[in-house]
């Protein structure tokens, strides 16, 4: 029987994850914004960042990230709540991988070790930005 690791995870959350990410966003933007066009409109640009980041995809995600930090600043928001809205995000893929895979240390674990990587990668950028 084989190892999971890291790269097992970022395919799991590519299959599962991306409606819950959106959902997060959404709700963090639609706090700041109101339920208009603008929320739905950052949150599904900032779903495709992660969704570049989950799936190692640099080049777009590099593009996407710029992008999204343009469409931040033109609607008003401080760059700052990306930040939050990532760490919200990724506090909810953890609790739902703690909840959903408890049964199955191996496969937890590589969703754990997988997103202790993104995590990495995000505080990376934006020390970088």
């Amino acid at each position: 029987m084989r190892s999971l690791d890291s790269a097992d995870g970022r395919r799991g959350l590519l299959e599962w994850a991306e409606p819950v990410i959106y959902d997060r966003l959404r709700d963090a933007y639609q706090r700041r914004l109101g339920a208009g066009a603008d929320a739905i409109g950052l949150a599904r640009l900032h779903c495709r960042v992660w969704r570049a980041l989950i799936a190692g995809d640099e080049a777009n995600y590099e593009g996407l990230r710029t992008e999204l930090i343009v469409a931040v600043v033109h609607s008003g928001l401080e760059v700052a709540c990306l930040g939050r809205g990532d760490a919200q995000t990724m506090a909810e893929l953890l609790d739902i991988v703690v909840m959903r895979f408890q049964r199955s240390k191996r496969e937890a674990s590589s969703y754990r070790l997988a997103l202790f990587e993104l995590a990495e990668r995000l505080v990376a950028r934006r020390g970088a930005a």
